[in-house]
């Protein structure tokens, strides 16, 4: 019985390790480029953060979990992995800020003191709780700025509703004061933002209205450029569409026009400036995309990995660089967020797959 026992685990685990083997085998990467697994079996896995000691910490959404994966042996895939917290409420976010990891839940932020020092026993506390409480587009995206603060989105909870001051909006939030102020207004819903590294803007992904077709509106990457910004919604779409509903009366030129506009239900999800020296020239600071991939279009769209190319504040390409997440109609995966290791090589969290990939690059 015993040894039955064993053969069918052995199975399983085989099995698995094909299947998300199989994964890696159908996504394309430019030349010079390879993708692998840096770890599997992460369920839901969502947003990720790097600690100083190499130490990758990954949020989750319904699985309510979040995992510390650690590579002992540094050769590029993680070797043990720690369930540090679970039954969180949507606990997507996540940030290190010193020493201490932040968890972004639907209603408040939380923070783990010392993290690394503490995988087997961790203990949080609460940093924050006067977020709102509704679940539709309340998960967190969570990324502290230069000047320290950290940054919340706050999503609004319907597919398209009346502007209401607690919801739709980008929030600075000082950790220590507990002061918080709004960056930017009249944003959908946002689940990945980042820094310009040198002109230190705050760039983000917004997730444009549903039930308007298949191809309008378009979803969004915005530039913040002054506090307090309006980008649209609910009045109006990619800066060039009015609301059916809440549209009448309003001028377009009023609102904050994208960066760009991308497709309809494409969901851009996480946004991240490459800084590191691994990947080419032409890859170093710019904006990588994690197109997260339609739900409710005729035929899907999206399910890629793209580049912003930016030049003096505006985007002037937008081209993929990792497809193969769907084909024919039939989904493999859906990427989510990225994060870089001190190698240069650059993670990417896959909620569907319950992965983490690795890409990396290597000169010939």
């Amino acid at each position: 019985m015993n040894k039955l026992l064993g053969l069918w685990l052995f199975f399983v685990f085989v099995s698995y390790s094909a299947s998300a083997k199989d994964i890696t085998d159908k996504l394309l990467v430019p030349y010079g480029f390879t993708i692998s697994l840096f770890a599997d079996d992460v369920k839901n896995a969502r947003q990720i953060a790097v600690s100083k000691k190499g130490i990758v910490y990954v949020g989750s959404r319904g699985a309510g979990n979040v995992y510390a994966l650690i590579d002992h042996n540094s050769d590029g895939k993680a070797d043990k992995k720690f369930t540090i917290a679970t039954g969180l409420n949507m606990p997507s976010g996540v940030a290190i800020k010193g020493n201490d990891l932040y968890v972004g839940e639907v209603n408040r932020i939380i923070r783990f003191k010392d993290i690394d020092q503490h995988l087997k026993n961790p203990q949080y506390e609460v940093v924050y709780d006067k977020l709102p409480t509704d679940r539709h587009h309340g998960w967190k995206f969570l990324r502290f700025s230069p000047e320290g603060e950290l940054i919340i989105p706050v999503g609004v909870a319907c597919n398209v509703c009346a502007e209401a001051p607690q919801f739709g909006r980008i929030f600075a939030l000082n950790v220590d004061t507990q002061q918080i102020r709004t960056l930017a207004k009249g944003v959908r819903n946002t689940v990945g933002f980042d820094f310009h590294p040198s002109t230190h803007a705050l760039w983000f992904s917004d997730n444009g209205r549903d039930m308007m077709g298949d191809d309008i509106p378009p979803d969004e990457i915005n530039k913040l450029s002054v506090e307090g910004e309006h980008f649209g919604f609910p009045y109006v779409h990619a800066g060039a569409i009015l609301d059916p509903e809440f549209g009448t009366g309003k001028n377009i030129t009023d609102y904050t026009a994208p960066a760009i506009a991308l497709g309809a239900h494409v969901a851009p999800l996480g946004v991240h400036f490459y800084t590191a020296n691994q990947f080419p020239k032409n890859y170093q600071n710019q904006l990588f995309v994690a197109e997260h991939g339609s739900w409710n279009r005729s035929k899907k769209s999206g399910y890629k990995i793209a580049v912003a190319n930016i030049e003096q504040g505006k985007v002037v390409k937008y081209t993929p660089f990792i497809t193969g997440f769907m084909k024919n109609e039939t989904t493999y995966g859906r990427p989510v967020a990225f994060a870089q290791l001190g190698d240069g090589s650059l993670l990417i969290s896959d909620d569907y797959a319950n992965v983490i990939y690795r890409v990396s690059y290597k000169k010939n």
